[in-house]
């Protein structure tokens, strides 16, 4: 039965963010919408039913420092990319260092 649960609690809020990415303009913002957020929160809906709200609320705070790192990984990109004119890969793959202090120093001084 819980896994039914997942599948249509999963399915329905991707298919309300992928909807929501289909009117938003311009349309590169489109797969902003069908990915991460859906998921967070079919997660989210999931773990509260399975786990409890606090637990859940644990699991936001972590979602939430993940995108802190991911944000400071993603304008490291674009710095080497525009700054120093790095390829993509290139970039992509030194950046990962700035991901991961991040990732270990939200973690040790917030999450911990």
């Amino acid at each position: 039965m819980q896994l039914l649960y997942r599948f249509l609690a999963g399915g329905l809020i991707v298919s309300l963010f992928a909807a929501i990415g289909s009117v938003v303009k311009p349309k590169s913002f489109a797969g902003l919408f069908g990915a991460a957020p859906s998921v967070a929160l079919a997660t989210l809906g999931l773990t509260i039913l399975a786990d409890g709200k606090l637990y859940a609320a644990q699991e936001a705070r972590s979602m939430i420092g993940g995108a802190i790192a991911f944000f400071f990984y993603a304008s490291a990109v674009k710095w080497l990319i525009f700054r120093f004119k790095f390829h993509a890969i290139s970039a992509s793959i030194f950046a990962m260092a700035v991901w991961l202090a991040f990732a270990i120093g939200i973690w040790f001084f917030v999450l911990r």
